[in-house]
């Protein structure tokens, strides 16, 4: 499982709304400057994420993106899954049922399912809030002028 620079951008695109959490709109513009993603890679994600009622957003020139919950509300897992599909590790276990023709005699299939479940558990622990303070708490969001 490898997570795609469209999962990543994501991730980063709904931590910045999180940080910047005001009650009022944020234009794509400023969230590509800070991430320094170009506006329409991020154009492609917020069409999934707001089909997926993740985000709130509105046209003109007060327009933007919000969050349509509170960051709590995410996890790191909602957000992935969403974007890269289920993280499974190995294609056997992608779908609901085991299609694998060898899976009563696999050797690794225990071990394969073990680490699912783990990546499963741990981006599930994970809340949009979380990473925002963490984000907060390294001073990353700290500039001079």
């Amino acid at each position: 499982m490898k997570i795609s620079a469209k999962g990543r951008y994501a991730l980063r695109l709904m931590i910045d709304l999180a940080e910047h959490n005001s009650g009022e709109y944020i234009p794509l513009k400023e969230i590509s400057r800070r991430q320094e993603i170009s506006v329409k890679y991020l154009e492609q994600i917020v069409v999934i994420l707001g089909k997926a009622g993740y985000l709130r957003s509105t046209r003109g020139p007060q327009g933007g993106y919000m969050l349509a919950k509170d960051p709590g509300q995410y996890t790191a897992g909602d957000i992935l899954r969403l974007i890269e599909g289920k993280l499974a590790p190995v294609a056997c276990l992608e779908d609901e049922t085991n299609q694998c023709l060898r899976q009563e005699a696999c050797a690794t299939l225990k071990f394969w399912e073990g680490l699912y479940r783990v990546i499963n558990e741990y981006v599930d622990s994970v809340t949009l809030q979380d990473l925002a303070e963490e984000h907060r708490k390294s001073g990353a969001l700290d500039f001079i002028i």
